[in-house]
């Protein structure tokens, strides 16, 4: 336990230092980026700091890797260069049995990870980009027009000329409902449908429907109106990106893709990529163990370089993946969790051949 707490003694701080660094890194990296977008705009000090407030933990999310990576790479590399992992293998201990309390501490910092991301990274995201779109380019307008959306895998079709946010509501709606072996069931008419309690009312509406004497018309049968499920927000001047929504939100607007027969492969990707992305911490700290005490030189300038360097590989390695996906040349699931595979092993082969 000595030793345990010997190493989270030394790697502890310099990943909150590295952590504070690349994170203030990135914030004042957004800062500049948008300064002239403020300036311009006279958007108020106070506003400004709290745009930047709002994007701290995004910041904070992105920086963890790479503050982990830094702080566990320069420990070892430090603990080597200062022959003290020599008086530790003597005694017996592997360099895996004494690295493995920081990997076991990385594991569960990746579920953690996932949790700060979908719970706290999301909204706070989502409030700084509206707000920063609200000051620099006014209120983003929710409502839509000449509006068609499509359904149970294409088996209802909405088409309605305007939907207005504010009130829920859609104007000029038709719908067209087929059977599941696509024949044409009915068409409804309805001068406009209200959202209320879950479920959309109908105003003046008619239902069309073919018969032997051709096409009549008929009140709405409670089976169709039971059909019309889609919520207001797919109705909405609005495009939703997967990245930028909590996993459930991200899992509905996928399964709504599915339903209507749209393409579904880089949204399903995203989605898997919320999952593999925090096992990132795992990785950068097997990497670390693996390649360790390569050298005793330079140590903080070659913890720099091989933090830089691992982060700029996964994270092409993972654009690759996501584009194949994207394109369906791979599945949306290895797309996401395929760089994940693949690093874990080569930190294993790395491992396998560190010095002990």
């Amino acid at each position: 336990m000595k030793i345990v707490e010997y190493l989270f003694r030394k790697v502890i701080p310099l990943f909150i230092g590295a952590l504070v660094f690349f994170a203030l890194v990135l914030v004042l990296v957004d800062l500049m980026m948008n300064l002239w977008s403020f300036i311009s705009n006279a958007v108020p000090g106070k506003t400004v700091f709290r745009i930047m407030a709002l994007y701290i933990p995004k910041c904070l999310w992105y920086a963890t890797p790479i503050a982990v990576l830094f702080a566990v790479s320069y420990t070892l590399s430090d603990l080597y260069a200062n022959n003290e992992l020599i008086a530790i293998f003597a005694s017996g201990i592997s360099l895996l049995r004494f690295t493995a309390p920081l990997l076991i501490f990385a594991f569960l910092m990746s579920f953690a990870l996932f949790f700060f991301d979908d719970k706290v990274v999301v909204p706070t995201y989502a409030k700084k980009t509206a707000e920063q779109e609200m000051v620099l380019k006014g209120d983003k307008d929710l409502n839509n027009d000449k509006i068609v959306i499509l359904s149970e895998n294409g088996n209802v079709a909405y088409k309605a000329e305007y939907y207005d946010d504010d009130a829920k509501k859609l104007i000029s709606l038709f719908v067209v409902l087929r059977n599941t072996d696509k024949t044409l069931n009915a068409v409804i008419h309805a001068d406009s449908a209200s959202w209320r309690d879950g479920k959309w009312i109908l105003s003046g509406a008619v239902q069309y429907k073919k018969s032997d004497d051709g096409i009549r018309a008929e009140p709405v049968s409670v089976e169709n109106l039971e059909r019309l499920t889609e919520v207001p927000e797919t109705f909405q001047n609005n495009v939703i990106s997967v990245e930028t929504v909590d996993s459930a939100t991200a899992k509905v607007y996928i399964e709504h893709l599915q339903k209507s027969g749209l393409p579904f492969a880089e949204p399903l990707s995203l989605y898997y990529k919320k999952f593999s992305f925090p096992f990132i911490l795992f990785i950068v700290v097997f990497l670390s163990v693996g390649l360790s005490g390569k050298t005793r030189k330079n140590v903080m300038l070659t913890s720099l370089a091989f933090c830089i360097s691992a982060a700029v590989l996964f994270y092409i390695t993972q654009m690759i993946t996501m584009l194949l996906a994207k394109f369906e040349y791979i599945s949306p699931f290895s797309g996401a969790w395929f760089p994940v595979f693949m690093f874990i092993i080569i930190a294993a082969v790395f491992l396998r051949y560190a010095r002990t």
